[in-house]
């Protein structure tokens, strides 16, 4: 789920700037929250919370829930400041991003560094004295996709970068399902799968907006390499699987018809949004303004999805309940 492209084969960016000064202490955490990326995290703690309830049948220990979700952010956050070490160079040449603080020296690499690595010591540390041996494996594996496997190998080599990668920020359900449970269940594979395909449909709308920005970096996205046709179509496939997947979960979870009824309905939603999309691939302009519709739409859909697994639980005609 990241934000960013490549600009060469290689890992190692350009020598950073001097560092300037920040506006005072407020200004150097500022800079590096940003590292963190805030907004990935608030959408990966989206799906964990509504995991652990339904690995639970209920509201799980509040304690485990709040050292879940401080481990996951901090899992997280390593794993984004990494990559915007790696990615530094790149950072350098897009338009949105050349005002990160790696970019324009409020932090410098050594810093950025160092601190990915305390936060994904920490955030393994953590889970190993707080919940279990579990989800340790499990958030060394998500750090080690997203930093080795998607950052350091796929997204500066192949135009499907973002699908495989993707499955780093799938792992937020393994890890809060491995939480309660002590491992995971078909349940969490059907919510991983719908992760799973959701993010192509979600990111590469976004990539369509940025594609010159892309282009000018040498990144292989998809729609950089491709005509927007192929784009929406491939797009569609991946709704539909993640529409079949979401279903998955009725009979294998026990839900209800009440979450029955919001998956169809938020499916049938983003399915008809996508196949937009595929109407309007003739037209450049109309395309891109409707990709970012789309774009805001996987997100309230993936939100209004897990709210559902959450609420579904609570029901009082649930399987679940009690």
């Amino acid at each position: 789920m990241d934000d960013l492209g490549a600009a060469t084969s290689g890992t190692r960016g350009p020598a950073s700037p001097a560092p300037t000064r920040t506006p005072g202490w407020r200004g150097r955490v500022g800079a590096y929250v940003a590292l963190t990326k805030p907004r990935i995290i608030e959408l990966l703690l989206v799906t964990t919370l509504p995991t652990m309830i339904l690995a639970e049948g209920g509201l799980p220990d509040l304690w485990l829930v709040l050292a879940t979700l401080v481990g996951g952010a901090a899992a997280a956050a390593s794993a984004n400041v990494f990559n915007c070490y790696l990615d530094r160079d790149i950072d350098e040449v897009m338009n949105r991003t050349k005002r990160r603080p790696l970019v324009t020296g409020e932090v410098t690499p050594t810093a950025a560094l160092v601190f990915a690595s305390v936060l994904g010591v920490a955030s393994l540390v953590w889970f190993g004295l707080l919940v279990n041996a579990a989800t340790v494996w499990l958030t060394l594996a998500a750090i080690a996709m997203y930093v080795v496997g998607y950052t350091m190998l796929l997204k500066r080599r192949t135009s499907q970068n973002i699908v495989w990668g993707g499955v780093a920020g799938c792992m937020p359900v393994f890890i809060g399902w491995a939480a309660v449970d002590g491992g995971v269940s078909w349940s969490a594979v059907a919510l991983f799968a719908v992760i799973f395909f959701w993010t192509p449909p979600h990111y590469w709308p976004l990539s369509i907006k940025f594609k010159a920005d892309y282009r000018t970096a040498g990144v292989p996205m998809l729609p950089v390499v491709a005509d927007s046709t192929r784009v929406a179509r491939e797009m569609i496939a991946y709704t539909v699987a993640m529409i079949l997947s979401s279903l998955a979960l009725v009979p294998l979870a026990g839900m209800t018809w009440v979450y029955t009824v919001v998956a169809l309905g938020l499916g049938a939603w983003f399915l008809v949004a996508c196949v937009a999309m595929l109407r309007r691939a003739e037209h450049p302009e109309r395309g891109k303004l409707h990709a970012m519709k789309v774009f805001h739409a996987s997100i309230t859909y993936l939100t209004l999805l897990f709210v559902a697994v959450a609420v579904d639980v609570f029901l009082p005609f649930s399987p679940l309940l009690g």
